[in-house]
């Protein structure tokens, strides 16, 4: 099979790339290199279709979907603080870029188009865990755009015939995640500084709470997606969690434990447009894909540390955007892709 990987040079989408090429596959990537690096598609970029252009691009978009036939749309500006700053760009990218990936999708003949979403469309829930009925409440221009994607994946579907799944993955971290971004999230910017023995900046009061989901399982989660039969998920949204959450402060306590050191964290406002607190329903997902987290928050941590520190030198600091632990793989089986 071919798959097209939009924004395949990014944290998730280089994870999803390399397990496509160890499971055989033939894999395109379009990325336009804003936010993703050839670093991450390092040992794989002799097997991999590289193409460079955006996908608010309907030529690019057309020229990466010949002879493809699973589309994983990875490409967004997925920084919730940027998209206050500059709405207009992620409604171009977020909104107008899926549009333009779906359009070209169909009109290529693709098999099935499986859509990054984002916990960020509930926005402040009345009661937890976030479930897939839960009435969207987005709380800021990103997760606006999010549900916007949606939504036009769903009218596609109904309009056309086109399959389409959409994933609503809940706080994704892991190894090649950005930690020097100044959007960076929490847990590359923790682990940063805590080699760097800086005290980290925790925005607000520190209990918040996040669903905190290791990339390993959201690699899974697109396998399934792709292989799951067509009457029972095209046109459906899943979350794509562990069904557990924890607290902002806590995260910072387990890196600590984990890099043997003690620092008390800065702390500044909330900052505008940031959701108080999320925990994904996952039975759906469960029940309809067949998916489960393999790897919990606890082990998931342990080994993004680890893939931190065996980079980290205190010569040479770890630099924007750069691969981390580049022979580190999802621990899938070639069964569970399409």
């Amino acid at each position: 099979m071919r798959y097209l990987v939009t924004g395949g040079a990014g944290f998730i989408g280089s994870h999803l790339v390399d397990y496509l090429v160890s499971s055989k596959h033939e894999v395109v990537v379009l990325d336009d290199f804003s936010s993703g690096s050839r670093e991450n598609l390092a040992g794989v970029e002799h097997c991999v279709r590289v193409i460079t252009g955006s996908v608010a691009d309907s030529a690019a978009c057309a020229e990466a979907m010949r002879g493809v036939h699973y589309v994983l749309h990875h490409a967004a500006l997925t920084s919730v603080v940027g998209s206050v700053v500059d709405p207009v760009a992620a409604d171009r990218v977020n909104v107008a870029g899926t549009v333009a990936v779906l359009h070209a999708a169909r009109a290529a003949g693709v098999r099935r188009v499986v859509l990054a979403g984002s916990t960020a469309v509930y926005g402040d829930a009345a009661e937890l865990p976030n479930r897939e009925t839960t009435l969207p409440r987005p709380l800021s221009p990103y997760a606006a755009s999010k549900l916007a994607a949606e939504a036009y994946c769903q009218a596609f579907h109904a309009s056309y015939g086109l399959e389409t799944v959409v994933l609503r993955y809940f706080n994704v971290f892991g190894p090649r995640q950005d930690p020097d971004s100044p959007y960076a999230a929490v847990v590359p910017r923790f682990i940063l500084a805590a080699l760097r023995r800086e005290p980290p900046l925790i925005f607000g009061d520190g209990e918040q709470t996040r669903d905190f989901t290791y990339v390993a399982n959201v690699v899974r989660a697109n396998a399934l997606a792709c292989a799951a039969p067509r009457d029972r998920v095209t046109g459906q949204v899943y979350n794509i969690g562990c069904g557990a959450s924890v607290t902002i402060n806590e995260v910072w306590d387990r890196i600590q434990q984990a890099l043997d050191i003690t620092l008390s964290a800065r702390h500044a406002p909330a900052r505008a447009g940031e959701v108080r607190d999320s925990r994904a329903g996952i039975e759906r997902a469960t029940r309809q894909l067949g998916y489960r987290p393999g790897v919990d928050f606890a082990a998931g941590l342990r080994l993004t540390v680890e893939s931190y520190a065996e980079r980290w030198d205190a010569e040479a600091p770890l630099t924007s955007r750069g691969r981390v632990s580049a022979g580190r793989r999802p621990s899938l089986r070639p069964q569970d892709a399409a």
